[in-house]
């Protein structure tokens, strides 16, 4: 408990788990699912978000928390005072009734599909023609290719790789002797089979091995098959681990790593239908789970195949059953025919993804790439997409001459293969790649551009909440910030350097970097504003909030009076609207179309408020465990268009839920006509004013035109 707590209050009374907070959230990207106002195609894909989220959710926090179970059993959760074992308790308790709704919820989408003549069939349901074109496909690419395996004294228990899907069957000989089979479903197979004709009807490869299972296994006869996975716990603990000086030999261990993560300890068992006592007991016995680890799940057990099936249908049939296709914006106030250095240093840009387009900042680097008075760049990475243009300009830059420094973060959890990948070609290409500071992970998103003029050195500083990523600036919002900023420039140069020598103390008079600068400089923010009671105002948008003394802080300047908006995509510790704590507390929680990923600090408001973007959440790992900066916004237009941001999202009754002073959330929809959801809302707007200068030969352009227009009657 700290030091300054009030005594006499309930320190749990006010806050709740983290791993149950997340696991609402989940809920919400399931009610997604839910909504018919969202197309069906749409909807399905949220169903697997969902599984995929608890997928991750269950090797990463929930093996984490078994390890702390085994290690630290008494540990006490500082948001809800359980114990390892008790959170894993409440968590598997909680994903049960989450199973269950997702069962009533995808039957519902189902349902809708068929309406649409999109069927996923069980071989049961196939006419006769259909069966034989099954059969034909499972004799020519199916059968050739699988490998049953009957368990004995001959035949261990085979390796089950995490995720992925087997059949299992309870086999009897002829002396009545039972055993177990499994029948690993290949993955080089596709993941389902389209059947001819004009409707998109189609049988998953697991449903299809399953129907053959019995014939597999020669003489024993299988009474019981099921289709099975396992999830192991896959928090691999890179920053306990010490390595080398060596880079190399750094890569190198986490590539070791990374081979490891199949064989960690199974934290879930789900198998597609309920099973005899019998077969379950063989099966724990070869699958080391305990029985509140085990799900029957009625639903495909993996569903990232649903992406691929608007594909199957012809464009036209596809495309009610989707999102209108979106096509990010060129900023009305970023012009097209002039250089982004020339406008960034007459004037800070704003960028807001995916609205935004990612162009105007690949065109920034691009020219950094080939200006002759550009220098350097130095960026950290910490995910980059699969093929990646700006590892590519980077590439191009180096070969160029310029000096490009890579701060590249290889811990960047399920990226880490894409990212040993990249470091190598980045490397090839004459960039110096360098790999962060041991035991903290650089999860900042800083670009330098260093450019020597007229006797000085200059400089261009992006600074942003997400990361160096085509593929998700697309799919998620945040925002990225492009300055020439002395101040900030220099900080930016001081930062990298500290970086080099691993220095976590530096000194900075605009950014705020963790682990040392971020947390203190917000409790002097919130103090700020405690001082004036009733007047003050805080809003703060982020992904997670769980760093108990911040939640405290808040707490502190609700009861003074302070009016406090939260508006919180996922983990959120606090509990609004709780008397005497966090009476003056709200928050919002956005689940839409686009993931919310943008953070945004406001406090005060009009031409007071004090706003930064940052990398950083409000979570004890980001703030204390992780190199993350945070970046003042002084542009008068910059700054109103983050108010209108904050506005819009605040505004939403939509995809808008408000949590209770219990933690669960109630959705603010509305079926009037003045609903308001706000990323329909940026789609169709922009937040952008027109440029406010223009270079001589653009205002001689405009008045030449003007002129045109005036004698020629207004034609």
């Amino acid at each position: 408990m700290p030091k300054d707590y009030p005594i006499g209050t309930e320190y749990y009374a006010y806050t709740q788990n983290r791993e149950l907070s997340w696991l609402r959230f989940n809920q919400r990207v399931l009610e997604e699912a839910d909504d018919r106002t969202n197309p069906v195609l749409e909807r399905l894909k949220f169903v697997s978000i969902f599984s995929s989220n608890l997928d991750e959710f269950f090797m990463v926090r929930v093996g984490s928390l078994f390890d702390v179970s085994l290690m630290s059993p008494s540990e006490i959760d500082s948001k809800s005072g359980m114990t390892p074992a008790q959170q894993l308790d409440r968590v598997y308790r909680t994903v049960s009734g989450l199973i269950e709704l997702k069962k009533q919820i995808y039957a519902s989408v189902v349902s809708d599909l068929s309406k649409q003549r999109i069927s996923d069939l069980q071989p049961s349901e196939l006419s006769a023609s259909e069966q034989k074109f099954i059969n034909r496909y499972v004799q020519s690419n199916i059968l050739p290719i699988l490998s049953p395996i009957i368990i004995g004294s001959h035949h261990p228990v085979p390796h089950l790789t995490n995720k992925s899907l087997y059949i299992s069957a309870l086999l009897k000989d002829k002396k009545g002797k039972y055993s177990v089979g499994f029948v690993p479903v290949p993955e080089s197979l596709p993941p389902y089979v389209k059947l001819p004709g004009p409707e998109l009807r189609f049988l998953r490869t697991e449903n299809i091995v399953l129907q053959w299972a019995p014939t597999l296994f020669g003489s024993y006869q299988a009474t019981e098959t099921c289709v099975l996975c396992v999830t192991r716990n896959a928090d691999l603990s890179f920053d306990e681990e010490k390595f080398e000086d060596n880079e190399d030999d750094f890569r190198a261990r986490v590539t070791k790593l990374l081979k490891k993560r199949d064989s960690l300890s199974v934290v879930r068992l789900e198998l597609n239908q309920e099973v005899s006592d019998a077969f379950l007991e063989k099966l724990t016995s070869l699958i080391p789970v305990e029985n509140r680890q085990i799900y029957f799940d009625s639903c495909p057990l993996n569903m990232k195949y649903v992406f691929q099936l608007a594909g199957e249908l012809p464009e036209e049939k596809a495309d009610p059953l989707l999102y209108v296709p979106y096509q990010a914006r060129w900023p009305e106030d970023i012009s097209r025919e002039i250089g982004m250095i020339e406008q960034i240093q007459q004037k800070d840009k704003l960028l807001f993804y995916p609205f935004d387009s990612v162009e105007p900042f690949l065109r920034l680097l691009s020219e950094a790439a080939e200006r002759p008075d550009v220098i350097s760049i130095k960026i950290t990475i910490y995910r980059l997409a699969s093929s990646s243009k700006i590892a590519r300009i980077l590439c191009r830059a180096a070969e160029n001459g310029k000096e490009v420094i890579v701060l590249m973060e290889l811990r960047a959890r399920f990226d880490e293969a894409n990212n040993v990948a990249w470091s190598k070609l980045l490397e090839d290409a004459g960039c110096q790649v360098v790999y962060g500071i041991e035991d903290f992970k650089c999860h900042s998103k800083i670009c330098l551009i260093t450019l020597r003029g007229r006797g000085k050195l200059n400089y261009i500083t992006q600074i942003g909440t997400g990361n160096y990523n085509e593929k998700t600036n697309a799919m998620y919002t945040d925002l990225t910030v492009m300055t020439a900023s002395e101040a900030i420039g220099e900080d930016g140069a001081a930062f990298f350097r500290n970086m080099l020598i691993n220095n976590l103390e530096g000194e900075y008079s605009q950014l705020l970097v963790s682990p040392n600068g971020i947390k203190a400089k917000l409790y002097t923010l919130i103090d700020e504003q405690i001082a004036k009671g009733s007047q003050g105002y805080v809003c703060i948008k982020a992904n997670s909030v769980a760093e108990r003394g911040v939640i405290d802080k808040l707490m502190a300047a609700s009861r003074a009076g302070v009016h406090i908006q939260l508006i919180i995509r996922g983990i959120c510790c606090i509990l609004p609207g709780v008397q005497t704590f966090t009476d003056n507390i709200e928050v919002t929680s956005i689940v839409g179309r686009f993931l919310e990923h943008a953070r945004i600090y406001c406090f005060g408001k009009g031409s007071e408020a004090t706003f930064y973007i940052s990398s950083a959440d409000l979570m004890t790992r980001n703030l204390a465990r992780r190199v993350e900066i945070a970046c003042p916004i002084q542009d008068p237009d910059l700054r109103e268009q983050l108010e209108q941001i904050l506005s819009c999202q605040l505004r939403d009754n939509q995809k808008a839920s408000l949590m209770m002073p219990d933690g669960v959330y109630e959705r603010k929809s509305s079926q009037t006509p003045m609903g308001f959801d706000c990323q329909r809302q940026f789609m169709a707007m922009s937040l952008h004013k027109p440029a406010t200068y223009a270079p001589v030969k653009q205002r001689t352009f405009e008045r030449i035109r003007a002129f045109f227009h005036r004698i020629l009657g207004g034609r």
